[in-house]
């Protein structure tokens, strides 16, 4: 079938899309838990344009290194040692070399073959076409499995992927498919999450099986748990995996719980590296990560190193254990900072929300496209620099409103 008689639609519909979550879009903004615009006025303290002050819930600064002095002082630094904030143009024909110690000492931590873009999104936009085309494979382009729930960040290149290779998408961690597409097809690509951004966590086990077996190329999304979860930050998959070789692809956010800014591409060897960097698009046009946000990040890897690094991951489970005692969710006992507060109801979840924002509790009320239609909540997000009595009062207030209003909703 060639590109005049396909089908529109295969891989999304953004028309549909749009007249299904509009409305509950205008009434999270009609309820100021959205569009807001704030200053910062201390860790996890707003304060919005409706003189609101916010406790921060929503955040995805796990550890609270986006307040961190060494952090702020090496932005500063290396604005001050550089004298410019970026070189401009493609980084695969000059880079500062600044950049280079960065993406050196990044490979250091994470023992792999390291590349900084933009944004984790831009890091997916610009290899998973190159993944689809075979170059990353022998040249032989695999079946790309997308999981039903891989971030969106991934999920939108389907259509670009299905312009090199067949594209499918696996119900949620379900290895009993994705065995049966490996027996298949053989050559088969799985592109998913390490750490949901709605919660859960992949089946590295049942992943790990399949790669062993079959071949199964991973690509995996790891922003969530960089830095909040394992010794050192590494997360939640580099661990998993003994040697990262030519048949695995973690990316993650270097601008949640690592506490700078940009995207990390962790690879198993150079040849990959310069053939993302020479064609991923995306990942390298004529930007390449400033100055403020390479000073940052290397004070944070030397963070990374400390006492000081282990004390905060230690806050942050405390924090999540003492929140599961008080309010029972789908992800309890999970090592992950996230949960969803069940609501069903796009309009009790951004109605809920708007009350918490009122008595100083920013969260955020999230529904269809982001969950399945009915599946709206209140997606809460912990951090280490959280103070016991402030998730405790906290909880009291939400838990308060849903017995209110799912009376009102008959729930």
């Amino acid at each position: 079938m060639n590109h005049t008689q396909q089908a529109p639609n295969l891989y999304s519909n953004y028309r549909k899309v749009i007249a299904l979550a509009n409305q509950n879009w205008e009434n999270a903004e009609l309820g100021k838990v959205a569009g807001l615009n704030v200053e910062v006025m201390g860790s996890n303290h707003l304060l919005d344009q409706y003189g609101r002050e916010l406790q921060h819930f929503c955040t995805t600064s796990y550890l609270g290194l986006d307040h961190h002095p060494a952090l702020l002082e090496g932005a500063i630094a290396a604005l001050q040692e550089t004298g410019t904030l970026r070189i401009a143009n493609s980084k695969n024909r000059c880079k500062l070399g600044i950049l280079e110690k960065y993406e050196t000492e990044l490979s250091q931590l994470f023992d792999a073959v390291c590349l900084t873009t933009l944004s984790c999104s831009a890091a997916s936009a610009g290899i998973l076409p190159l993944l689809a085309s075979g170059v990353l494979t022998e040249n032989r382009p695999p079946v790309m499995v997308f999981d039903r729930q891989a971030h969106y960040s991934m999920n939108h290149l389907k259509a670009a992927c299905a312009d090199e290779t067949r594209v499918m998408t696996c119900p949620h961690n379900d290895m009993n498919f994705l065995e049966k597409i490996c027996q298949q097809y053989g050559r088969v690509a799985y592109i998913g999450d390490g750490a949901y951004s709605m919660g859960g966590v992949s089946n590295m086990e049942g992943l790990l099986y399949l790669k062993d077996r079959y071949g199964l190329f991973l690509y995996l999304d790891d922003s969530h748990a960089l830095s909040a979860v394992g010794h050192n930050g590494v997360g939640l998959i580099r661990p998993r995996i003994q040697t990262l070789e030519d048949d695995c692809v973690i990316v993650a956010s270097l601008a949640k719980s690592f506490g700078a800014s940009g995207g990390l591409v962790m690879l198993g060897n150079q040849r990959q590296k310069k053939i993302i960097q020479r064609y991923g698009g995306p990942s390298n046009w004529s930007q390449s990560l400033n100055c403020a946000a390479i000073g940052a990040g290397r004070a944070s890897i030397r963070l990374h190193y400390t006492a000081e690094f282990a004390a905060l991951q230690a806050r942050l489970q405390a924090n999540i254990r003492l929140f599961d005692s008080l309010i029972s969710t789908e992800q309890c006992h999970s090592a992950m900072a996230i949960r969803l507060i069940d609501c069903g109801q796009a309009d009790l979840a951004n109605r809920i929300a708007s009350e918490l924002a009122e008595q100083g509790f920013f969260t955020s009320a999230v529904f269809f496209p982001v969950v399945a239609q009915g599946k709206a909540a209140i997606r809460v997000t912990l951090r280490a620099d959280m103070e016991p009595s402030l998730i405790r009062r906290f909880c009291d207030v939400v838990s308060e409103l849903l017995r209110t209003h799912r009376v009102d909703f008959d729930i």
